[in-house]
């Protein structure tokens, strides 16, 4: 439902789970009254809505038989094969499917018979990116592909061998994305939440594209997650109703959502302390990685506004190390927590503003060592031209408390591999490993002295943003992918999993948002019967769970949000004047006119009609617009 009110906008979305069980149901429905057999089936392309690359195939056949599908490539070596199980009943996802073609897929029954099907795609969304160059071999892939999370304006997406996008998702899923145990993809909802890159909760989604499970989350989520032998979730979030962020790490519930533990980075040590370059009193660790341990029970957590990786006991909470550059913490902590270096001390390097901490099964760390301004003090602060970005691993003795460093790569490429934020490194076997440097920003073929290459301009053809995805085995680059644009993590995976199947049945949205915080103080303001000026451009997009409300306002004004029934109000302060954004990690929701704010208001806490009126400077502007929040 979308309606126009003089000078406001207003349109009621359904959540996406909602709008994909509708869509399931209608061509389950079509598939229950309809004669489809193995030689008239019935196709549907993109059958959750978001995914252009995949369909569905379903058709009976009179015996039980298993199903091979086959996705013809460019080649016999881009081709992409799944059997499914043995059933009468064959209700098939199709992956891999080209853009804007006519697809050829096989399908063969276990008893012998092949069919050949046409798919037509159409094009990719306008945010899926194309590979700008690919180095590598279809017998190292082994028919895996790259999978590359948003960090700038992209889309999640996944590319073969030969550089072919094979999937690609409609919606700005965000932050971290890993393969779960069953097979399902595990990343940041799509829905941004709050300022300036959290989003909602984090979703389970098949390849196909389907939500299994959105798990809301009072604090929200960002950057990462882990997945627990029990199926239960690690994932980072905050307290929003205090005054830091990105310094929590929780425990949810895989089954209802609910959260089950959790952990308070804040109150470990002293936050105004081993600051780096980027930190700040509001995000004073930046918190952007988590790692269990099961050998040692215990979590590595990446704080990035303090170059320091911590590992603090499971049970407890407590901190059993910290591995950083130790200039500048307090003597006592450096001599419980930190590590001496070892070996090679000449070719050592502490790592700075790192990302994406990994426990190796030996017990070393990996990170992805970004280098931003490596160093901690700002005398010795280098200029990004002259730095550099690597993958790193570390060897340490907790007994000793001593570190070396066994491998780097990254630091011979110099400013061309230089990522001053997000990317990630994986660890696959000793000596076989991927770096990812998705954060490369040029000016004038230069690397960008910006404080953050999310802030360049796309549309200056002198300023480029690039990733760069790296697998070294034994010391030999294997593979190596070029994007034009910015990617958060990079993830090595097959397209099919040997769990796959349409996993059928309604998706659910669990968990619950917090209640939006309030403003106490009203501003007085003459009220007015008539709507805000046509120059803010207000929308209003009403949610099952929230409501949005965005528009453009000059920078400093007093702007404020009314929700009014009788005498009950609530009201919400929408500052105009932004944060500095040391640590814009994913600029997928930044708006190209920095006078655009915008609000999400959970509807958590209360119920009732309220009118919805705005606060304008002296002026209380009514909106016409009705928001209904039922408990």
């Amino acid at each position: 439902m979308s309606y126009n009110i003089p000078k406001i906008s207003y349109k009621r979305i359904d959540h996406l789970v909602t709008q994909q069980n509708a869509s399931e149901a209608a061509f389950m429905k079509q598939f229950a009254e309809g004669e489809y057999y193995f030689d008239t089936p019935l196709v549907v392309v993109n059958p959750y809505l978001i995914n252009p690359l995949a369909a569905v195939i379903l058709f009976r056949t009179e015996q039980p038989v298993s199903i091979t599908v086959t996705v013809k490539g460019k080649n016999s070596v881009a081709n992409i094969s799944k059997t499914f199980d043995t059933a009468t009943e064959h209700v098939l996802p199709i992956l891999g499917l080209y853009k804007e073609c006519d697809n050829k897929v096989e399908i063969e029954l276990s008893s012998g018979e092949k069919s050949e099907i046409t798919i037509t795609t159409g094009k990719l969304p306008e945010l899926t990116q194309e590979v700008a160059n690919i180095v590598t071999t279809p017998e190292y892939m082994d028919g895996m592909m790259m999978f590359v999370s948003a960090a700038g304006k992209s889309l999640p997406a996944g590319y073969d061998h030969n550089g072919d996008c094979r999937w690609t998702l409609a919606e700005n899923f965000v932050f971290d994305m890993k393969r779960a145990a069953n097979g399902n993809m595990l990343m940041g909802s799509y829905r941004y939440s709050r300022v300036p890159y959290h989003a909602t909760g984090i979703c389970e989604v098949t390849m196909a594209g389907k939500i299994i499970k959105e798990y809301r989350m009072p604090g929200n989520y960002h950057h990462d997650q882990f997945e627990m032998e029990d199926g239960n979730l690690l994932v980072l979030t905050q307290d929003f109703h205090r005054d830091t962020v990105e310094d929590m790490l929780v425990l949810l519930d895989r089954e209802t959502g609910d959260i089950l533990k959790s952990w308070d980075i804040r109150g470990l040590y002293p936050m105004n302390i081993g600051k780096s370059g980027s930190w700040s009193d509001h995000d004073w660790f930046h918190c952007n990685a988590v790692w269990y341990d099961k050998t040692t029970n215990s979590l590595s957590l990446s704080g990035r506004h303090q170059d320091i990786i911590i590992n603090i006991d499971f049970e407890t909470g407590e901190l059993n190390w910290m591995l950083g550059d130790p200039e500048g913490w307090p003597e006592e902590l450096v001599e419980k927590y930190f590590f001496t270096p070892v070996g090679d001390v000449e070719n050592f390097d502490w790592q700075y503003e790192q990302h994406a901490c990994v426990v190796c099964p030996d017990g070393d760390i990996m990170c992805f060592d970004n280098g931003h301004w490596r160093s901690k003090k700002k005398e010795n602060y280098l200029k990004n031209k002259d730095n550099f970005s690597r993958g790193v691993r570390y060897r340490i003795n907790t007994e000793k408390m001593e570190i070396e460093q066994v491998w780097q790569f990254g630091k011979e490429r110099g400013q061309r591999f230089y990522s001053p934020y997000i990317s990630n490194v994986e660890y696959y076997d000793e000596g076989h490993y991927m770096v990812h440097s998705g954060g490369i920003g040029y000016v004038d073929g230069m690397a960008s002295e910006l404080l953050l290459p999310a802030f360049l301009d796309p549309n200056d053809p002198t300023h480029e943003q690039h990733s760069v995805t790296v697998e070294i085995k034994d010391d030999v680059v294997m593979y190596e992918m070029h994007l034009p644009s910015q990617f958060y993590r990079a993830e090595k995976l097959h397209l099919y999993h040997d769990n796959d199947n349409m996993c059928l049945g309604e998706g659910k949205v669990l968990g619950s948002l917090d209640v939006t915080p309030e403003f106490d103080t009203v501003a007085e303001a003459e009220e007015l019967s008539i709507a805000p000026s046509e120059w803010h451009e207000i929308t209003i997009t009403e949610e099952e769970d929230r409501f949005t409300f965005a528009g453009r306002f000059e920078k400093g004004c007093l702007l404020m949000l009314c929700l009014e029934n009788g005498e009950e109000s609530h009201n919400y302060y929408i500052s105009t004047t932004a944060r500095p954004a040391l640590a814009m990690c994913v600029g997928s929701f930044m708006e190209a006119d920095d006078r655009r704010v915008s609000l999400n208001v959970s509807k958590h806490g209360f119920s009732g009609t309220f009118k919805l009126k705005v606060i304008i400077d002296e002026y209380k502007y009514d909106t016409g617009i009705h928001i209904n929040v039922a408990e």
